[in-house]
């Protein structure tokens, strides 16, 4: 299974919080599936948290790229194909991160890991 991590996803399997489920979880655990990050998700950190939105138990820099490399997650880097896929996008969801992620899941044919329910109405494949 090809997999992109929202970024609460990421957050959660990081700080192995139980809010992540066990499904995800073992999804993001297991090395025969292709485990994304988008660019955009350090992105999005990194805004959140020099703003002070976003409180972590694992800094920045243990994540990206450390977390990244441990666990054999690649990185998707953004392009212009996503971001013109961004204009076509409804408007069901304003946060413009997911927006990104949602493109890029659609372009790039990849399973959604998030629990976020305004996902499902652009018709990616979701896991949680």
């Amino acid at each position: 299974m090809r997999l992109l991590l929202d970024t609460h996803a990421l957050i959660w399997f990081c700080e192995r919080n139980p809010a992540l489920s066990d499904r995800a979880r073992a999804a993001m655990e297991d090395a025969a599936n292709t485990r994304f990050v988008s660019y955009a998700t350090s992105w999005e950190r990194a805004i959140k948290l020099s703003i002070g939105k976003l409180q972590l138990l694992v800094g920045f820099d243990a994540v990206f790229p450390g977390v990244l490399m441990a666990n054999g997650f690649e990185v998707l880097p953004s392009s212009f194909e996503h971001f013109r896929a961004v204009l076509s996008l409804p408007r069901h969801h304003g946060d413009p991160f997911d927006r990104l992620l949602i493109a890029q899941a659609q372009i790039e044919g990849l399973t959604l890991v998030t629990n976020d329910p305004r996902f499902s109405e652009y018709g990616v494949p979701l896991l949680w």
